[in-house]
């Protein structure tokens, strides 16, 4: 087995290799005066069990690229089997045609993965389920469900929380860490008027007295969580808390987390935290690496990966 990786998120596959008990495969990915990225494995990987680990998150089409000339390295290197470990899988969110004329980027990318010669996918918390679809090879769709509720668990008096999703498309998201953790759900019933802005209007449940847990997949701009937040507060939750599996924090989204009434933002490091968010006084990150790294050990030995969320 061996692992390798691009520049998306070195410290991530750092926690992995430790997980595995493996040195992390000796590569250079590096780019010419024009920007054009050039890869070399510096090691022998023919009939080897390769796993490249590489978010597609900010840069986006950066570090796309990166894995896709990488896994392109490994296939005309003769590797028996290339697994692309994608903790958060970029373009997501474009999973369906939302206007006339607009594409399904979601599926173009899964096309140029597999087209590159990835022989299998592993990600985390896909934006859709139906994602998996999108694939003409087996892709592994984890969770990080065991890893949030357990530190729910171990943070909150379990009898006096309430799980909360953050609009009515994550419910199913919801209660499944509802139904973990024992704990009864409500809804935020919001209208998004435009992109990247959004609107609090109801609260389907009593959460008076409740400290609050917001479950989402991603953050980008922390609108909807504020706003959720505000809502939740002013229809008397003792307290709000949210964790998110990626914590894409783009433009001021750190900052206004910082000014929320959020007690506590807790995301994974599926995308590399910048310092912004590491020096956030009310943002704490998760490690996923050692539920990568099982199921990344199970995958090399053939053994279920599924049997992780049981």
């Amino acid at each position: 087995m061996k692992l390798l990786a691009g520049n998306s998120n070195p410290t991530l596959t750092k926690r992995i290799a430790e997980y595995l008990g493996i040195e992390k495969s000796d590569c250079s990915v590096r780019r010419f005066a024009d920007e054009e990225i050039f890869v070399e494995v510096h090691e022998n990987v023919r009939g080897s069990d390769v796993f490249v680990v590489q978010p597609t998150s900010f840069p986006a089409n950066d570090n796309l690229m990166e894995l896709l000339i990488l896994i392109d390295a490994l296939r005309r290197s003769s590797a028996r089997r290339i697994t692309a470990v994608i903790p958060y899988f970029g373009y997501a969110r474009q999973d369906r045609r939302s206007a006339p004329r607009t594409p399904i980027s979601a599926k173009l990318v899964a096309n140029l993965i597999s087209h590159a010669g990835a022989d299998r996918v592993m990600t985390l918390d896909l934006h859709a389920a139906q994602i998996q679809g999108f694939f003409d090879i087996p892709a592994d769709n984890l969770y990080a469900a065991p890893v949030l509720s357990r530190d729910i668990l171990e943070r909150n008096e379990s009898e006096n929380v309430m799980v909360v999703s953050p609009d009515v498309g994550g419910v199913v998201r919801a209660r499944s860490l509802a139904k973990r953790i024992g704990a009864p759900l409500s809804i935020v019933d919001k209208r998004r008027e435009r992109a990247g802005e959004s609107e609090v209007m109801n609260i389907i449940g009593d959460v008076a007295g409740f400290n609050c847990i917001l479950v989402d997949d991603i953050i980008d701009s922390g609108g909807t969580l504020c706003n959720a937040a505000d809502a939740l507060l002013a229809k008397g939750a003792a307290s709000v808390t949210a964790y998110i599996t990626h914590g894409v924090l783009s433009g001021g989204a750190v900052n206004r987390i910082v000014k929320s009434k959020l007690r506590e933002l807790v995301i994974t490091d599926s995308i590399e935290p910048t310092q912004a968010v590491l020096d956030a006084p009310n943002i704490r990150v998760l490690s996923v690496a050692n539920l990568l790294g099982e199921a990344i050990s199970r995958t090399a030995n053939e053994q279920s990966v599924s049997s992780l969320f049981d």
